[in-house]
Formats: C-alpha cells, sequence, structure tokens
C-alpha cells in the first residue's frame, strides 16, 4: 500500500486546529509538489513550506463550520482537538476566545505524513505520525496495518473521538482496520459514541439542537446546517440532499448512489436518521 512520505515538523501558533485539520511544515517545501492534486489543485503552501493537512477516514466534531462559525456539542469538538494536539507532542496550547493559537509548548514538534493526495481546497489528505519518520522523505514506503496503527487518524478513531468517513483514495486494507477500530470504539461507548445519534434518531428544532445537544456524523451535521440557513422545514431536508449530490457506495450492499437523501430518513418533521453506520459508507474523493 505505498503513500508518500514527507518528513517536517507540526507548527500550529496563529491557526485554529480543530480535531481533524492541522498545519504541518515540509522540511523540504519542495516535495509537497509529489503529492497528487484532488480537482486539479495541488497542496496549497507558504514558502517555508507549511501546509494544511486533513486526517484522511477522520471526521471530528466541528469546533467552526462556516461563515457563522457554527460548532457542534464542543465538549466532543475540543476533546478531539485535544487530543489531537497531544498526541502530536504538544504539551500546553494557549488560545484567544477566537480559538486562534496564540502560544504552543514546544513550539514545534517533529512528524511526519503519509499521503496520497490532496482535496479540492488544497489540503493535503494525510495519515499524521509524530516523532520519527518510518523512511526516507520524498519517496513512496509500504504502508501496513502496523503503521496505520501508529498514526494520529487511528487513535483518534480508536479513542471514540471522532468519526470514520471514508474516501476512495485509502487502500481497502487500511479502511478495514480503520472501520474495525470504530466499531470497537462504539461496542465499548468510548468517546463520542455514549452520545452519538445517527443512526438512532437527532431531534432537530433548530440550529441550537445542532450545537448544543445533538452528537451526529459532522457531515451530516454540516448538511443539516446548510439546510437550516435556507429557512425551510425539515421535510424538505431530502430534496435538499438531493441537490447536494454528494456521491458515494454503500460497502454492504454494493450500490452507488448520489445523494445522501437515500440514507437519511426524516420523520414527523423534526427527527433526522442515518440508515446506515458512517463506516459503511464510501464516498468519492473530494
Amino acid at each position: 500500500m505505498p503513500m508518500l512520505l514527507i518528513k517536517g515538523f507540526y507548527e500550529i501558533e496563529g491557526s485554529q486546529p480543530d480535531g481533524d485539520t492541522v498545519h504541518f511544515t515540509a522540511d523540504d517545501p519542495a516535495e509537497w509538489g509529489l503529492v497528487g492534486g484532488g480537482g486539479g489543485r495541488a497542496v496549497g503552501h507558504s514558502a517555508t513550506g507549511r501546509a494544511k493537512l486533513r486526517l484522511d477516514a477522520v471526521d471530528a466534531l466541528e469546533t467552526h463550520y462556516g461563515p457563522g462559525r457554527v460548532h457542534q456539542p464542543l465538549r466532543f469538538a475540543h476533546a478531539a482537538r485535544d487530543e489531537l494536539l497531544s498526541r502530536l507532542g504538544f504539551t500546553d496550547v494557549q488560545r484567544r476566545p477566537d480559538e486562534t493559537v496564540t502560544a504552543t509548548t514546544p513550539a514545534t514538534v517533529p512528524g511526519f505524513v503519509l499521503t496520497r493526495g490532496s482535496d479540492v481546497h488544497g489540503r493535503c489528505v494525510a495519515l499524521a505520525g509524530a516523532g520519527t519518520a518510518p523512511g526516507t522523505s520524498g519517496l513512496e514506503i509500504d504502508v501496513d496495518v502496523a503503521t496505520l496503527r501508529t498514526t494520529v487518524n487511528h487513535h483518534l478513531i480508536a479513542q471514540g473521538l471522532a468519526y470514520p468517513t471514508f474516501y476512495r483514495s485509502l487502500f481497502t486494507g487500511l479502511r478495514t482496520e480503520m472501520a474495525a477500530a470504530a466499531v470497537e470504539a462504539r461496542a465499548a461507548g468510548r468517546g463520542l459514541w455514549e452520545s452519538d445519534v445517527t443512526t438512532d434518531g437527532a431531534k432537530i428544532t433548530g440550529l441550537e439542537s445542532l450545537t448544543e445537544d445533538v452528537v451526529i456524523l459532522p457531515k451530516l451535521f454540516r448538511r443539516l446546517v446548510d439546510h437550516l440557513r435556507l429557512g425551510l422545514p425539515l421535510a424538505c431536508f431530502p430534496a435538499f440532499l438531493a441537490g447536494v449530490g454528494d456521491r458515494y457506495s454503500v460497502l454492504s450492499t454494493g450500490e452507488r448512489r448520489a445523494g445522501l437523501q437515500h440514507v437519511v430518513e426524516t420523520a414527523n418533521g423534526h427527527t433526522v436518521r442515518m440508515t446506515h453506520l458512517p463506516e459503511d459508507l464510501l464516498f468519492e474523493d473530494a
């Protein structure tokens, strides 16, 4: 399972990291040019090699989504963010009220990323590791399950601090391991799983329901927020999802779909639920 290895360091001062995005600086900025672009986009980075990572296969609760900076229940959103930074090696992080990092201890931590591409926003989609890299920077290495288990991505899923959300660029063997870690965390009731209602059904009475009470898959949260901003009733949500047209496959049936309305139900004018667990969906690369 070959993936490009890039060595560098994590430095988050001046940024707003959350549970699945963080800044990483490559030791050699030119190595970002080796990463395949998603949707025609190369990895965006500064002259010094600083770029934004999106953790592959991981979707943590939102700390600030969209122009209104809408968040999900912060107990779990902040738990994922804090564990991500701690796992990377930051022991103290100071922030402004808007969550911008003003200082960290240490200032930087060494690490590496394993990647096969970027997303349409120019973020490197990666497995993120701390400490010594398992190979030579700028070259592909074989990433097996043992290597995957050393990454922050796997740790967040295993601890129940984020949802599994899979895209086609992730190798099947690695996806299977991440799914198994999520299943085990859910069975143990770890982290957010104690409060998750993605498939049980979430009662939505307004935007405040999503920000303060309801713990659901972030992708579903984002679609609900965008829908509610239009001022439309929940009964119209399936039509909204059809218009967005997320493309994915249902792994348990092999069906390929366009639009989450095929796996989302609404009832009684205020309840929404997904009919498949997150790890049963495989999205087209974003």
